[in-house]
C-alpha cells in the first residue's frame, strides 16, 4: 500500500507540472521530426576537382555525377587555388607523372576523388587493352595473309605494339595525411559543441540554484539593477567558462594532436565567443525552469539541434527551409568558423562576419535575460 501511495504522489505531481509533461512528450517528437526532415532532404554532395595540363582522356573518365571537374590555366600553386576556390582537390600532370593535392577537410570528398581516379585508370587500361587486342587481331590476319604468299617480312609487323600509358601518382594533403580519420574532420566542430553544451548546462543549473535557494530573490530585494545582476552573473560564470574553454581547446590540440592550418588564437577566440553565447542562453533558459530536471529537459530542444546544424551534416545539402533554420543556430556560425580556421587556415578577417553574428546572439540573450527577470521584480 505504501508503494501505491508513493506512486500516486509522484503521478499527481507530474500531472500538475504541465511544463515537464510537455517536455517529456513533445520534445522527443520534435527531435524525431527534425531527424526525418534532415535525412529526407540530405542529398549527395558534389565534389570539386581542379585539373591543369591533364590528358583529356583521363579528365573524361574522371567526370561523374558527383565529381565536378574545373579546368584551370592559372599558373598558381595548388594550395593557393584550393584555398581561394575551395576545391576538394587539384590535379596536375607532367609527362606521365600526376600530382594530386587534396584539401582533405572532408574525408568523404577525399575518398570520392581517390575512387574516381582509380576507376578512371581501370577504364583507361581496359580501353587500351581492347584497342591492343583489336590491333593484334588485325596483325594476325595480315600475318596469315603474308604466310600464304610467303612474304619475306611476315614477322616484322608483329612487334609493333603500343604500350599503355601508366600514370605515376603523387598525393599531397593540405590538412592531415593519408591516415586521417573522419574524427579529425569533425573534431573542430565537436570542440565547439562540447564548449557550448557544458557552459550552457552549468550556467543554467547554477542560476537555477540561485533562484530555488532564494538567493536571487534576496538580491532582487536590494537596489541592484537587472543589468548589473546579469552583468555580474555573466562575469562570474564567464571566468570559469573561459578557463574551461582554454582547457578543452588545448586538450584537443595536444592530446589528439590536431593539425591547425590557421591561427590558434582564432580557434580560442571562436570558442570563447561560443562559450559566452551558451552562458547567456543558459541564464535565459533557466528562468523558465522550475527544477534541475526541467533544465536538463531543455537540452533536447535547444542543444541537440545545434549539433545537426553545426556542419556535421553539410548545410548546403539541406532543403531551403532547413538552411534558413540553420542560420538561427549559434553553433552554425561557430562550427563553420572553427572548421575553416583549423582545416583551411582562413584569417581573422574571413571569420569576422561570423564572430559578429555570435556577438549579436550574446547581446540578444542578455536583453532577454533582463526582460525575464521582470517577473521576479519590477525595477
Amino acid at each position: 500500500m505504501r508503494i501505491i501511495a508513493m506512486a500516486k504522489r509522484v503521478i499527481t505531481e507530474m500531472l500538475r507540472d504541465r511544463r515537464t509533461l510537455a517536455l517529456m512528450f513533445l520534445a522527443p517528437l520534435v527531435i524525431l521530426s527534425l531527424f526525418y526532415f534532415l535525412f529526407q532532404s540530405n542529398k549527395q554532395q558534389t565534389t570539386s576537382l581542379a585539373v591543369r595540363n591533364v590528358d583529356d582522356a583521363l579528365v573524361q573518365e574522371l567526370k561523374g555525377k558527383h565529381l565536378k571537374i574545373h579546368k584551370v590555366t592559372a599558373d598558381k600553386d595548388a594550395q593557393t587555388l584550393i584555398k581561394k576556390y575551395n576545391y576538394a582537390g587539384f590535379l596536375t600532370q607532367n609527362g606521365n607523372k600526376l600530382t594530386l593535392t587534396l584539401q582533405n577537410s572532408d574525408q568523404s570528398k577525399t575518398a570520392r576523388i581517390k575512387q574516381s581516379f582509380q576507376s578512371a585508370q581501370i577504364k583507361l587500361r581496359a580501353a587500351e587493352t581492347k584497342k591492343q587486342l583489336k590491333k593484334q587481331a588485325i596483325m594476325i590476319q595480315r600475318l596469315q595473309q603474308q604466310l600464304n604468299v610467303n612474304h619475306p617480312q611476315s614477322q616484322t609487323s608483329s612487334s609493333n605494339q603500343t604500350k599503355s600509358a601508366q600514370y605515376q601518382l603523387k598525393t599531397n594533403y593540405l590538412y592531415g595525411s593519408s591516415s586521417s580519420t573522419f574524427f579529425e574532420t569533425l573534431l573542430p566542430i565537436m570542440i565547439g559543441f562540447v564548449v557550448f553544451f557544458f557552459v550552457f548546462l552549468i550556467s543554467g543549473i547554477s542560476l537555477l540554484r540561485e533562484r530555488t535557494s532564494g538567493t536571487l530573490e534576496r538580491l532582487l530585494a536590494t537596489p541592484i539593477r537587472r543589468s548589473e545582476l546579469i552583468g555580474g552573473y555573466l562575469l562570474g560564470f564567464g571566468i570559469f567558462a573561459l578557463c574551461q574553454t582554454v582547457v578543452i581547446v588545448l586538450f584537443s590540440i595536444f592530446v589528439f594532436k590536431v593539425q591547425i592550418l590557421g591561427s590558434l588564437w582564432n580557434v580560442l577566440l571562436v570558442n570563447i565567443l561560443l562559450a559566452f553565447v551558451a552562458l547567456a542562453l543558459g541564464l535565459f533558459v533557466s528562468s523558465f525552469a522550475s527544477s534541475e530536471f526541467q533544465m536538463v529537459q531543455f537540452i533536447p530542444l535547444i542543444v541537440i539541434p545545434q549539433i545537426f546544424f553545426s556542419g556535421i551534416i553539410p548545410v548546403a545539402q539541406m532543403s531551403a527551409p532547413l538552411r534558413m533554420f540553420a542560420h538561427l543556430m549559434p553553433l552554425y556560425y561557430g562550427g563553420q568558423s572553427l572548421a575553416n580556421v583549423v582545416e583551411k587556415g582562413v584569417s581573422f578577417a574571413q571569420i569576422a562576419p561570423n564572430l559578429g553574428i555570435l556577438l549579436i546572439f550574446v547581446v540578444i540573450f542578455l536583453v532577454l535575460n533582463q526582460l525575464a527577470l521582470r517577473k521576479y521584480r519590477q525595477i
